[in-house]
């Protein structure tokens, strides 16, 4: 009996933490703090905060802060290394994107002295390609620790290193895809893939099959994303985060992650699909019979519907990466040729 008192007590206090976990609260109060205008904006706080939260505190910042200060210097240097050939009077802010690209994609010369060495680029990691195994295979300290990443974790690195030096990138959607898209005005929009280092049309992106043109005319994929709707991103990445800590939550923590991001971001659809799935788990532990069970099926229902309403199509992870693949086998059929110019 005794026993049985104690590891109810702790059971119940290993749950309590799991609804309170300050690690996971502090994060969630730095993004909504930004989107409240209460905090300084900065993407790449948002980002390693959501993944210090994953590591309850233990994740080396300073170290990851210093790769990225690296990165960031040597995309000045860069910068005032070379002319690019623009005409353009964004050449400033063009020069910035084009540093920030042979940084993520190309091999680059540093001179050193009389030595000239070879910066090795970022790679694409094909391993875990969606952190089903290990969540940090999604995360930029990660990628600047291993120089191996997805489309996670290169397009935030991306934007993190714009905002370094005083650029704006923007995220866009793809069905489980993040990119790049940059507004220049020699061709307007443009598309930046930093999985394959190419500048696809967005031909490439329909020729997915699961891009609706609903999903299209209501933003939940193509759109250029501003500062606070990637916040919204970094709200999805700390509730799935919470979830993979503390796989017996109640579900609250999620919730209040999803319904802020949907705030900000009302068509943001992993928020939709992060909510809908929670309440599905919620009900999955309820007696049928309940009325809050019959609530809550309700609910779902409609949920699911208004996914679906919206242009969502759920894209099989196989054919995702053959879809991936498929811009470096077929280069030239979807290569943005306007950017050749």
């Amino acid at each position: 009996m005794k026993y049985f008192i104690i590891t109810l007590v702790l059971s119940i206090t290993n749950f309590a933490k799991a609804q309170q976990n300050k690690f996971y609260d502090d994060a969630f109060q730095t993004i909504n703090n930004m989107l409240a205008d209460k905090q300084a904006y900065s993407f790449k706080s948002a980002v390693l905060s959501v993944e210090d939260a994953y590591y309850q505190g233990k994740l080396d910042t300073v170290e990851v802060n210093r790769k990225i200060k690296f990165m960031a210097n040597f995309a000045k240097k860069i910068i005032a290394s070379r002319d690019l050939t623009y005409d353009g009077n964004d050449k400033v802010a063009v020069s910035k994107y084009a540093a920030i690209f042979s940084i993520i994609c190309q091999e680059t010369p540093i001179v050193m002295n009389k030595d000239t060495l070879h910066y090795k680029p970022f790679s694409y990691d094909f391993n875990d390609v969606f952190g089903h195994k290990e969540l940090t295979n999604l995360f930029v300290s990660k990628l600047v620790n291993t120089q191996k990443g997805n489309c996670n974790s290169l397009p935030y690195l991306y934007k993190i290193l714009a905002e370094e030096i005083g650029a704006d990138a923007s995220l866009a959607l793809a069905p489980n895809h993040i990119y790049i898209k940059h507004n220049i005005k020699s061709i307007g929009w443009y598309n930046t893939e930093l999985t394959s280092g190419v500048f696809p049309q967005d031909a490439w992106l329909m020729a997915s099959g699961f891009i609706h043109l609903d999903a299209i005319q209501n933003g939940v994929y193509m759109k250029a994303l501003t500062d606070r709707e990637s916040l919204a991103l970094c709200l999805v990445d700390l509730a799935n985060g919470y979830k993979r800590s503390f796989p017996e939550n109640d579900g609250s923590f999620a919730l209040k992650c999803a319904e802020r991001a949907l705030q900000v971001y009302p068509y943001l659809v992993t928020a939709l699909i992060l909510k809908a799935e929670t309440h599905k788990e919620q009900y999955q532990k309820l007696v049928a019979t309940e009325p809050k069970a019959k609530e809550l099926l309700s609910l779902l229902n409609k949920e699911y519907k208004h996914i679906h309403e919206i242009g969502y199509r759920n894209m099989p992870e196989g054919m995702y990466l053959e879809w991936l693949v498929s811009l470096k086998t077929e280069r030239k059929k979807y290569e943005d040729t306007r950017l050749s110019h």
